[in-house]
């Protein structure tokens, strides 16, 4: 069975490794120690590493028996790095890019944050509205006798359904909740790639896909690993069917001898920005193309950035106005019939 860690996790595992790898403490002393302090899943894995070095398998081996918790990128630059003897450097630069990715990861969440909390607050008021407000003001209406609009009847109606079949309500609410958290974990990429659909989010996840790609790209022609080895792992990281598609086009390019310029510039879809092939023709002139493919990512990750910032700008008064229209349609629906009463008295 295959474990997971968490970033936080991971990162914590592999800094630990590095840290003492790089102060000339050997690997099976720094597994030990790195165990004493170990809980969870992070000592299951420290203590299958510890087994799996006894037998004279590689970290990379061990790992690579880990896929939820170690990615094919992460396993291939150890593997490299064991091979070419600079595993304790490869493991610090590993930190960087995972404290890197977190922090990238946190800059995604963190605007995801404001639009869930504001949907969860309306969520909640309109349960309120449902389960406590109505129903008493449904009794007064049905002994006055009082004739209620449609948007009212609307609300009295759900209302009932929520107070008579309330186990029923809560246990379609939680299957609706366990079928999300299986289609996340079984069916990640796809449900993705229907969020990102929305045109508002699908140039942001092409920029978002672009900035991963160039990263680990970077990472992988860095620690020696072969340009078409480095594109096929690269195509992991992504998240558009078109981008993973483009990738494995380049490789063809790049496998039938071209450079990767020309299989971006074999793009049918135009995905790929000016910029991006500016940067990646010059980077192969030079011949530092690994260089460019970190630039390329820092670009990629400001422009992220900037429009993660100018998306939650514009989508808070668009969710307060729409939220304000929905909890005003509310109040009328409450309010209009006892106007209708009042006016009715009044006519007495």
């Amino acid at each position: 069975m295959s474990l997971n860690l968490s970033s936080q996790e991971r990162l914590n595992l592999i800094s630990n490794l590095g840290t003492m790898l790089g102060a000339g403490i050997p690997i099976l002393d720094a597994v030990d120690s790195a165990l004493k302090e170990a809980k969870g899943n992070p000592k299951k894995i420290l203590e299958k590493l510890r087994e799996d070095l006894k037998e004279g398998k590689t970290i990379a081996e061990s790992f690579e028996n880990s896929p939820d918790a170690f990615d094919p990128i992460t396993v291939s630059l150890i593997k490299a790095a064991e091979e070419s003897g600079t595993l304790d450097t490869t493991l610090k630069d590993l930190v960087i890019s995972f404290k890197k990715e977190m922090e990238f990861s946190d800059k995604v969440k963190a605007a995801l944050a404001y639009p869930g909390l504001v949907v969860v607050v309306f969520l909640g008021v309109l349960l309120l509205v449902l389960g406590y407000v109505i129903p008493r003001i449904a009794v007064v209406f049905s002994r006055l006798n009082v004739s209620l609009p449609l948007p009212t009847q609307v609300l009295i109606f759900f209302s009932n359904l929520l107070l008579q079949y309330t186990i029923y309500v809560a246990g379609a609410a939680i299957l609706v909740i366990i079928l999300a958290v299986y289609l996340y974990n079984t069916r990640r990429k796809e449900l993705i790639n229907f969020f990102y659909s929305f045109p508002l989010l699908s140039g942001l996840a092409l920029e978002i896909d672009f900035a991963r790609f160039t990263h680990s790209l970077s990472l992988l022609l860095g620690a020696g690993i072969p340009i078409t080895e480095s594109l096929e792992l690269c195509r992991f990281v992504v998240n558009r069917r078109d981008v993973e598609t483009l990738i494995k086009n380049c490789k063809v390019a790049v496998d039938a001898g071209k450079k990767l310029s020309d299989g971006f510039a074999e793009d049918k879809k135009h995905l790929i920005p000016e910029t991006m092939m500016r940067i990646t023709e010059a980077g192969e002139k030079s011949g530092t193309l690994e260089k460019s493919m970190q630039e390329l990512s820092d670009y990629f990750e400001t422009r992220v950035a900037n429009a993660l910032k100018n998306f939650t700008t514009l989508l808070e008064p668009i969710l307060l106005v729409i939220i304000g229209i929905f909890v005003g349609g509310l109040m009328l629906s409450i309010v209009s019939p006892i106007y209708q009463l009042i006016g009715q008295i009044k006519g007495r």
